[in-house]
This record gives C-alpha cells, structure tokens and sequence, in this order.
C-alpha cells in the first residue's frame, strides 16, 4: 500500500511565474493513517478548486484519496532559482506554508525559498 503513495511526486508546479498551489494530503483508500502531503500549483488555474478538480480523479483511479489542506500562491523565478510561498485561498484557506517550503526544499535543493503571510 505505501508503494501506491511512493509513486505520487511531492510536487509538481510549474516552472516560472506566479501561480495558486494547494496542499494537499494523500493517503490509501481504507488504509491505515499512512499519508503524504503533496504541493500542486499552475498558472493555468483561475481558481484554486481548480487544481484540486485536477488532480483528485486521477488520485482516485490509484486507489488513493485527497483532502486538501489549504492553499496560496507560488512565485517562482528559476533564473534566479527563488521560491515564494505566500497568500492563501479563499475556498480552501492558507496552507501551512512551512510545510509546503518543506516539500519544495526536496526538489528545488539549490534554491533560496522563503514563506510568508503575506497576500501578495
């Protein structure tokens, strides 16, 4: 069962630009309490809901289900390899962005990524 969570990435966002993400929990259909927390963002989606309408069916169909746990806003500049989490959703509310500056830190290791309350 946990080989079904070790095959969805942590993150997927996108490569430049500002952009909502969600954070979103995972875990086994009727599984223990086994779970991982995974970051999606795109500039694609006008709403946040968006994302999650996304990604949730696909999550689905592995046998996994998600609950999210809030969202915010992405500004990624991969010139100058910089990460902001900021802002929140209004649907979902803010996600922890510690935890989401977390996630990002194992993909974006030679990053400089910073979080904060702020809305824009």
């Amino acid at each position: 069962m946990a080989d079904l969570l070790k095959n969805v990435s942590a993150v997927e966002i996108d490569p430049e630009g500002v952009f909502k993400y969600i954070l979103v929990r995972v875990k086994v259909k009727g599984g223990a309490g086994e779970y991982k927390d995974i970051v999606r963002g795109t500039q694609s989606a006008e709403f946040h809901n968006h994302i999650f309408e996304k990604i949730n069916p696909d999550l689905e169909k592995l046998g996994l289900e998600c609950n999210c746990l809030g969202g915010g806003k992405i500004e990624h500049n991969s010139t100058e390899k910089k990460i902001r989490v900021f802002g929140l959703s209004t649907g979902f509310g803010k996600a922890d962005h510690s935890v989401t500056v977390e996630k990002l830190k194992t993909v974006f290791t030679d990053y400089e990524i910073t979080w904060s309350d702020d809305k824009k």
